[in-house]
């Protein structure tokens, strides 16, 4: 495996696949059992992963316990990083739950116990709960790192525009920087190229991308119709052939696969490296295996080299409408550049 920094604004140095540990632990009713997550988690290393995805509320509270365990001794040698907003466990109410600095402490207080260490490399709030001010997000990162239990700070599923903000009131007052943002983004889920990807460039913000197979769908294994995955199962964060486009783009995945003489899941990543490698700020897929033969059977997805046609294939089959303003801009792209657009170059880092 690979290695980049995150980001533009950190010297953090992570591997070109992190591994997600929502599955560590059977509370959703769906997961792996600790040996199970153990053999995941040693796979990954093996492979030369350091980069770890867990949150408070992963199976239950089960997720954390079970990634403090397995980096034991070897803590020094991996990016941990972890979520606070959602309840851990169903008793947890409002004073438990939400964005604000109180919740935040609280959880990540309650979460250095369960991980057994003394600090989170990468704090995540885990989603925007609409009510807390970006302020008082910030301050709460800040007080944290002042007293040396997070080292960096990103937002996870917030709207483009108040990571924007708070990017930049951190900048302006000299606090604790926003570094990163996580964002489910796929061959199957494209949304995040209308906003938040075009903002991270743009900002120097790292972007770890969580659900790259769509929840299973861009392995095709849905269409076999099993009773014991995911779909069936869990039942949530699952892409399916609701029409037209993805029944397309599930084709043209497939058939991508049996060109290159490889896996549909080999394929959904490989698209993803494709496109971190053009990004000036890394992008990166989170792995959410929930068995050791998922996650190896993933892994090879880093030899995976597409051809520039496949790429093309795969973009065009996985388009989303990007709407207003962007196709207007485009429309409006000859008049920007006096009528000669060929002949501009963009700047390499779009324009904040």
């Amino acid at each position: 495996m690979r290695y980049k920094l995150f980001g533009r604004h950190t010297g953090l140095r992570v591997s070109e696949l992190a591994l997600g540990a929502g599955n560590f632990g059977t509370g959703w009713g769906h997961g792996a059992d600790r040996d199970e997550a153990r053999k995941i988690f040693d796979g990954y290393v093996e492979a030369g992963g350091n980069f770890i995805d867990t949150a408070n509320g992963y199976q239950l509270g089960q997720s954390e316990p079970m990634v403090g365990e397995f980096i034991g001794a070897n803590r020094d040698h991996f990016v941990l990083t972890t979520k606070y907003t959602l309840q851990t466990t169903p008793e947890d109410g409002l004073l438990q739950t939400g964005n604000s600095r109180k919740n935040m402490i609280r959880s990540v207080e309650a979460s250095l116990k369960r991980l057994k260490t003394d600090r989170i490399d990468l704090l995540w709030t885990h989603m925007a709960d609409g009510m807390t001010p970006m302020e008082e997000i910030l301050r709460g990162f800040d007080d944290l790192a002042r007293a040396g239990k997070i080292l960096y700070a990103g937002l996870s599923n917030f709207p483009a525009w108040r990571i924007a903000r708070g990017a930049t009131l951190a900048e302006l007052r000299g606090s604790l920087p926003i570094v990163g943002i996580q964002v489910e983004y796929s061959l199957a889920e494209r949304t995040g190229d209308r906003e938040l990807l075009p903002m991270a460039e743009a900002l120097g913000l790292g972007a770890a991308l969580w659900s790259p197979l769509g929840g299973g769908f861009l392995t095709g294994k849905y269409r076999e119709k099993e009773e014991t995955n995911r779909l069936a199962k869990l039942g949530m964060l699952v892409h399916t052939e609701r029409s037209a486009r993805e029944t397309a783009l599930l084709d043209t995945v497939l058939a991508v696969a049996k060109e290159a003489g490889t896996t549909p899941t080999h394929i959904a990543i490989a698209w993803l490296l494709e496109k971190s490698a053009r990004s000036t700020v890394g992008l990166v897929p989170i792995l959410g295996s929930r068995s050791r033969g998922q996650l190896d059977n993933t892994l090879g997805a880093v030899e995976v080299k597409l051809t520039p046609d496949q790429v093309t294939r795969l973009d065009v089959a996985s388009a989303i409408p990007l709407g207003i303003p962007h196709d207007q801009l485009r429309e409006s792209a000859p008049q920007l550049a006096g009528g000669k657009p060929e002949l501009l170059d963009p700047p390499a880092i779009p324009v904040a």
